[in-house]
């Protein structure tokens, strides 16, 4: 069984902090689930753009509110608390905090070690 809370990973190597985010990673590679789970903060008034090509990547907003734009479609879908959405199909996408810290759970497969750094594309590198 794992028991862990957000409090024992704040200010600790699995709190990644960004200008437009924070990313506290609660679950990773290292705990052997094969998903990793991420409480992360996405800064009011910033956008992120961001394309997954090795990861499906599940979100859950809890606060705040803002959208997500498709780059290819072109699609805008609002994001309010209560909303999930799901990067199933590797899109990229521009994430938009508009009121509010928007705070996002986010569920990675495969796993993330933790490690990762957004490439120029706003993507992570394949597990190795």
């Amino acid at each position: 069984m794992i028991v862990r809370s957000l409090a024992s990973i704040l200010d600790t190597a699995a709190h990644v902090k960004g200008d437009s985010f924070e990313s506290r990673r609660i679950l990773l590679a290292a705990d052997g689930l094969g998903y990793s789970l991420h409480d992360t903060i996405c800064k009011e008034g910033t956008q992120q753009v961001l394309h997954y090509k090795n990861h499906i990547e599940t979100n859950y907003v809890i606060e705040g509110e803002g959208e997500v734009q498709n780059v290819v479609t072109n699609e805008v879908f609002s994001l309010t608390p209560g909303t999930v959405y799901v990067l199933d199909r590797h899109e990229e996408h521009i994430l938009r905090a508009q009121r509010g810290n928007m705070r996002i759970i986010c569920v990675f497969t495969p796993a993330l070690t933790g490690e990762e750094k957004h490439d120029a594309d706003g993507s992570y590198p394949a597990a190795g």
